[in-house]
């Protein structure tokens, strides 16, 4: 009876070892199939069928209407000033703190006082976790 038992023990021992070789999920060699599951291989992006002309005068991709159209690109003349100044570098806190400030034009004041209580408030934050 012991025999027995010891036997069909091995038998599954051995059934479980062969399933679990051949049963062990692996990763995905990186080549799609035709036809597969999620279509991940005709969702990729085709070559541009758009001309240069259309390219060039056109903002392709910036209509977010459904029956709306790309807008067109304009002199520069045509855009506010503002818009030329929105990318350029402002002086960091460490900056700011260099200078006098009473001498600092409104604008830089105003990002001094912003970064100035933000830094305090990260200071705060990480003295409070300590605790």
């Amino acid at each position: 009876m012991a025999m027995n038992n010891i036997r069909s023990l091995r038998s599954f021992i051995i059934i479980k070892e062969t399933v679990g070789e051949v049963g062990q999920r692996t990763f995905a060699t990186g080549k799609a199939k035709k036809g597969g599951k999620g279509g991940a291989a005709s969702d990729a992006p085709k070559a541009s069928i758009l001309s240069k002309e259309v390219k060039s005068t056109t903002v392709v991709g910036a209509n977010i209407l459904k029956d709306g159209t790309d807008p067109k690109i304009l002199a520069d003349s045509e855009y506010p000033d503002w818009l030329y100044h929105l990318l350029d570098k402002r002086p960091a806190l460490s900056e700011l703190r260099r200078k006098n400030i009473e001498t600092l034009p409104y604008e830089d004041l105003k990002r001094f006082v912003k970064l100035d209580n933000r830094d305090r408030i990260k200071e705060n934050n990480s003295i409070k976790a300590k605790h």
